[in-house]
């Protein structure tokens, strides 16, 4: 089978993404994971399935690097925006259905772009950590040597702890700077440190305002190895958030065909 596919990428975490509006395509697992593999495939992070949903401007599938459907994805999000915006379905704003339920986005002047993300009600807070689903799971712990730590090796002894070791999670360490917070993140499902995560982004942001790590009340500049974000919230309480944005580039990297063995 010949595939048509786009490749994107926000902060450096890059997606495959596939039109799928006349459900034609079905991918297993082991295709999704041969796809993404960096030496056989083309290499990415996720896949993605842009799909129709009536009500909606269209649907976010979403699929981990190791070919499992996955949770919401925050950077994904933004890129599956600029690539409707590519098909001709969208002008400048949007209105999509992904797992964790219903999305809007806006496309700004600047290119970059805003994607809503789900609302927070409950952070769990433990002595060295913080835990929340911001679309995705998400431990999150500040240090004060991000750079130097092995994010790879420590996020995943963390990721198959005992609590974790079956659903998983991802792990973020967070490190405070001038005007800025610095996130580096382990993905579940890509079993190693990511360039970017949007999910993990917002919940490293959210956690700095508990922490009283920012600068501007409900505002925060991150940067990742990948890039730099932003994210914007209102809080009822210390651990309810809503309106929460997250404000990115997402760029097209490359269109292709590749032939997949069914």
């Amino acid at each position: 089978m010949l595939l048509n596919f786009n490749k994107y990428q926000g902060t450096g975490n890059d997606f495959i993404l596939i039109d799928n509006r006349l459900h034609q395509i079905s991918l297993t697992t082991e295709q999704i994971n041969f796809l993404c593999n960096r030496r056989f495939g083309i290499g990415a992070d996720g896949l993605m399935l842009l799909e129709l949903e009536p009500g909606f401007d269209f649907k976010m599938v979403y699929f981990n690097n190791d070919g499992n459907q996955s949770s919401m994805c925050g950077n994904g999000g933004r890129c599956i925006t600029a690539f409707a915006k590519q098909l001709g379905l969208i002008s400048d704003k949007c209105k999509f259905l992904a797992i964790d339920g219903e999305h809007e986005a806006v496309i700004l002047i600047d290119g970059k772009i805003s994607l809503k993300m789900a609302d927070v009600k409950e952070i769990e807070k433990n002595t060295d950590h913080y835990f929340l689903n911001t679309g995705s799971p998400h431990y999150v712990k500040r240090v004060n040597n991000v750079h130097d730590i092995n994010v790879a090796e420590e996020g995943k002894k963390i990721r198959y702890n005992e609590r974790f070791k079956n659903e998983g999670t991802n792990v973020n360490f967070i490190e405070q700077k001038d005007d800025h917070i610095f996130v580096r993140t382990y993905e579940r499902g890509v079993e190693e440190e990511t360039f970017s995560c949007g999910t993990g982004v917002t919940a490293a942001a959210l956690v700095a305002g508990l922490e009283g790590m920012l600068l501007t009340k409900n505002y925060c500049i991150v940067k990742t190895l990948g890039g730099e974000l932003e994210v914007k919230f209102e809080k009822v309480l210390d651990a309810n958030f809503y309106n929460i944005w997250l404000n990115g580039p997402a760029e097209l990297v490359y269109m292709g065909q590749i032939e997949l063995k069914e």
